[in-house]
Parts: C-alpha cells; sequence; structure tokens
C-alpha cells in the first residue's frame, strides 16, 4: 500500500527527481526488503561468463550510475546489478532536462550522457561497500575522449580487482561519436587493447560488449564475425534506440535520446536472434530492451539470450519486478519442460 502510493507520487515528478528519491528510498532500511526477495529455484540457476548465477534478471546500468544501492537490488530479487556507466573523470552529462517519461506506452527517452561521480570516487565506495551479489562494472569514455581506448582501458584497471564482469558501453547515443566503436576494425582494436591488459593479470575477469540496436544486417554479421574471431566472453544487446520516438504520445516524442521501454522490445529481440543465429551460442548474451514479466523475459531467452537485464519496466512497476518476472519463468519453464533455464536459451533460432 505504501509502495502504490510512493510509486503513484514519483510517476508525476519530474523523472530525475523521481530517480534520486527511488536512490534514497532504496538506500534506507525503511522497508523490509524480504518482502520482494525472490526465494530461488533451481531450474533458474545457470553459469555464464564462468560465473554462477542464481536467477538470470539483472538491473541493467543507468539506474545505480554510481554505485549506491546494489546491495538493496539483490534484495529485491535480481541475480546480478550492473553499475555506471562510469567514466574516468567526473561529469555532469548533458544539461537538464534529459529525461521523458511517456506513461502510456511505458517508456522512457533519455540523453543523459553519463552523468557520474567519476571512477576515483565510485571505486572508494564499491571498497567500502562490499558486494554480496554479482556485481558488473559499466564503463565508458569522458565525452571529449569518446572515440579513443584509453578512457575504457583506464576504468578497466581501476576496477578490476572489485568486478564480477566489466561491460564495455560502446552503443550510448548521448555521448557523440560513441557508436563509430561499432566499425569492425576499431572495436577489434579496443578488443585487443583490452584483452591485452588482461592477460597481466592473475584472474580472467569477463569484458563484454554493449551494443546499439540501431545497425543493419551488414553489420551484424560482421561484427559476428569479429566476436567469433576475438572470442570474446559476452554481449549486450542491446541500448537504447534513436528509432521509433514518433510512435509515442506527445510533444516530447521529438526529444534527442536514446528509446528505452515496451517500444523497443521488438526491436532487441530481433537483434538478439540475428547475432545468436551467427554466433550459434558461443558468445554469451544479455538481453535488454522492453522487459516487462515474464513472458517478455522469456522470449528474450528463447531468441538467444542467457541472461536479461531491466531498467524503465522497474520505473514503471516497481520493487516486485524481478521477484514476479523469476515466479513467471518457474511456471512457463516447467509448461514447456525444461528442466533449466539454459535448455531455452535460442530455441525461437531452430
Amino acid at each position: 500500500m505504501f509502495y502504490d502510493i510512493f510509486s503513484s507520487f514519483l510517476k508525476q515528478t519530474d523523472p530525475e527527481v523521481a530517480h534520486q528519491l527511488a536512490i534514497k528510498f532504496l538506500k534506507t532500511n525503511f522497508i523490509p526488503f524480504d518482502l520482494f526477495r525472490f526465494k530461488g529455484h533451481e531450474n533458474l540457476k545457470s553459469k555464464v561468463f564462468g560465473i554462477n548465477f542464481d536467477n538470470p534478471v539483472g538491473l541493467a546500468a543507468g539506474f545505480d550510475k554510481n554505485a549506491e544501492v546494489y546491495n538493496s537490488i539483490y534484495k529485491l530479487g535480481f541475480g546480478f546489478a550492473e553499475v555506471g556507466t562510469i567514466t574516468p573523470k567526473p561529469q555532469e552529462g548533458n544539461p537538464k532536462p534529459r529525461v521523458f517519461r511517456f506513461n502510456e506506452e511505458k517508456a522512457i527517452i533519455n540523453r543523459l550522457g553519463f552523468p557520474n561521480d567519476g571512477m576515483e570516487k565510485i571505486h572508494n565506495r564499491i571498497e567500502n561497500n562490499r558486494n554480496n551479489g554479482i556485481i558488473g562494472i559499466n564503463i565508458g569514455p569522458n565525452k571529449e575522449n569518446a572515440t579513443k581506448n584509453d578512457d575504457y582501458l583506464t576504468c578497466i584497471e581501476k576496477f578490476y580487482d572489485l568486478a564480477d564482469y566489466f561491460a564495455v558501453n560502446i552503443s550510448s547515443p548521448n555521448t557523440p561519436n560513441l557508436r563509430s566503436l561499432h566499425d569492425k576494425e576499431k572495436i577489434t582494436d579496443l578488443i585487443d587493447v583490452l584483452f591485452s591488459f588482461r592477460k597481466s593479470r592473475e584472474k580472467i575477469k569477463p569484458i563484454i560488449f554493449k551494443l546499439s540496436p540501431n545497425i543493419d544486417e551488414t553489420e551484424i554479421n560482421d561484427l559476428s564475425k569479429v566476436f567469433l574471431d576475438k572470442n570474446i566472453d559476452g554481449l549486450i544487446l542491446s541500448n537504447t534506440s534513436v528509432e521509433g520516438k514518433e510512435n509515442l504520445s506527445g510533444e516530447n516524442n521529438k526529444e534527442d535520446g536514446g528509446l528505452s521501454g515496451s517500444p523497443i522490445y521488438s526491436l532487441s529481440n530481433k537483434i538478439i536472434l540475428k547475432f545468436y543465429r551467427n554466433i550459434k551460442g558461443k558468445v554469451p548474451i544479455i538481453g535488454v530492451g522492453g522487459v516487462s514479466d515474464g513472458e517478455t523475459a522469456y522470449e528474450k531467452i528463447k531468441c538467444g539470450a542467457n541472461l536479461i537485464q531491466l531498467y524503465t519496466s522497474m520505473v514503471f512497476k516497481g520493487p516486485y519486478i524481478a521477484s514476479n518476472i523469476n515466479e513467471e519463468l518457474v511456471e512457463l519453464l516447467n509448461k514447456d519442460g525444461f528442466n533449466n533455464i539454459s535448455e531455452a536459451v535460442g530455441v525461437n533460432a531452430n
């Protein structure tokens, strides 16, 4: 009851202010988090990137930008949390307003531009608040270094001992020229730089790449060949879309930025399916975009996702969403006769 009132208030509030309030809410011990926790089920456990996940539902980067509430996120039933995007130097991001909510379509347009406290402060925060689950560190370049490899390498060096995996963000539409890193020669160079550093470390940490949904068939085929050749650890498919905003209701549908939420669900699924068919399950995939319930999560898994992430749907549906999705996934797996979530991965590709 309290959360319903709180949620209704947040939906009427400026999106960035609402987000700040949600972060503050999660940092308190005001609510008994065990009310939201999913109790776990053997059918949902899987090993991906060499990591054992209790369930496949993760919180996408963008919510916990500054690594303030990841331990609270695990208590909400999420199997893992991804923090960031983190850049070497602090930056404020793009001018406000820069986040626009569309309640009817359950969608958001944002042009945040990687606002964050910078790697030094965030590193200290995580070091002093060790995670109780699986934490992914999403990294990106400062605005002035968008086409260079240096900032990615700097962040991986800084966080190497704290991360369970790294997500290399080359796909935000809100940092000029960042998506040029989808070029096969540029991304090959970036992979070589990051993997070369990793070879110098005693423990191998997964390094996965977060791609744009706005790429064509030729780009998908070219990138698939690069990823197989370089034997990368995984992909996140996909980031926000610069397409499809014209179909949203209201005058804000003309705003610059990336679209997330239900309207990009089908686009994301198509990208996942195309990559999965190319890489034939050899490169694990985290599916993102429009996941809002068990059915939508399950469809992404059947398209080829080993794990899924969400963010926008938690804004609209609240903190129960991860536990609800997990419970629904167990029912769907049982209905289809699967003993484990991994058996359902990519069945739509056949």
